[in-house]
């Protein structure tokens, strides 16, 4: 079954399909054709009277009626995947799209990408396929802000891979202070789910230390000088700003707040409690997320 790591990345190459172009056309140095046409396809190949195979992603570039290039993605955390079953895969678009085919794997282990990035051999004579594969050696750990803004999705990556270096994270963290506020809540999204739970947890922390990264300039002034007028007696403006704050990032995630949560949220006279329910917005899946203490929490708050 494919985990929150697998799901982020596929979602991420989704929404961005031009990475996938970018990443094999210039850090791979794949050949491909020059064109800003790239649209995503039905991932489900037909082999019939065979059967279905499916891969995590598939675009053709080029004119939908008359594609140049097929580019199929696929994301494998282990080399449980036969890797045949690649070959069957480019051999399929190939008879689908008349066009050539190549194929990206991203690993984000080691070991994973070494299996696959090896020559397939796939059981017909002449036919070998060599795939590009992404591993971790193959992201650079991404320390400058600039940098990052100018490549947020690689830079995600370099998250996933490098981002016990915590310059890996301080830059991600001020670049996504100057994205857009969807961007920004939509990368963070992706490099928090895509990561371990030591990265997580210093992300966590680079959060809670500093002026709020993800949304707008405007709103990061109020979550700012919300926590500076908090830690200066918890005066009830701050708090205000804090209350504020976790309802921007509930509205930015696309959560319904009803009003008897609405107001329990501005009623709250607790800082710690607004922050930790800040923090935990950020990721929160539904809204019951928000309020439900994680198991574990009291203690690791007390030690």
């Amino acid at each position: 079954m494919p985990s929150p790591r697998h799901d982020a990345i596929v979602e991420m190459f989704k929404d961005r399909p031009q990475v996938v172009v970018e990443i094999l056309r210039d850090l791979m140095g794949v050949e491909l054709p020059d064109t800003p046409l790239i649209q995503l396809e039905d991932r489900t190949f037909n082999t019939r009277p065979s059967d279905d195979i499916e891969s995590d992603l598939i675009f053709s570039l080029g004119p939908p009626q008359s594609p140049a290039h097929g580019v199929i993605v696929e994301v494998q955390q282990d080399s449980s995947k036969d890797p045949k079953q690649l070959a069957r895969y480019a051999a399929a678009m190939w008879l689908m799209l008349r066009c050539d085919v190549t194929v990206l794997v991203v690993c984000p282990e080691r070991a994973a990408a070494i299996t696959y990035a090896q020559p397939i051999d796939s059981g017909l004579t002449g036919y070998r396929l060599q795939a590009q594969v992404l591993g971790p050696g193959d992201v650079p750990a991404i320390t400058d802000p600039k940098e990052v803004l100018a490549h947020l999705p690689l830079a995600t990556m370099s998250v996933m891979i490098h981002g016990l270096d915590r310059k890996v994270i301080e830059a991600f963290h001020a670049a996504l202070a100057e994205a857009p506020a969807e961007h920004a809540a939509k990368y963070f999204e992706y490099a928090y789910s895509m990561s371990g739970s030591k990265i997580r947890r210093l992300m966590e922390e680079i959060m809670a230390s500093t002026v709020w990264p993800v949304y707008s300039p405007p709103a990061r002034h109020h979550f700012g000088r919300g926590l500076e007028e908090g830690r200066a007696e918890g005066r009830a403006e701050g708090r205000a700003q804090v209350a504020e704050m976790v309802l921007l990032v509930l509205a930015a995630r696309g959560l319904d707040v009803p009003d008897d949560a609405r107001n329990r949220i501005n009623a709250c006279a607790d800082l710690a409690q607004l922050k930790a329910w800040a923090s935990r917005a950020v990721t929160a899946q539904t809204l019951q997320d928000v309020f439900n203490e994680p198991a574990g929490e009291d203690a690791q708050g007390t030690s």
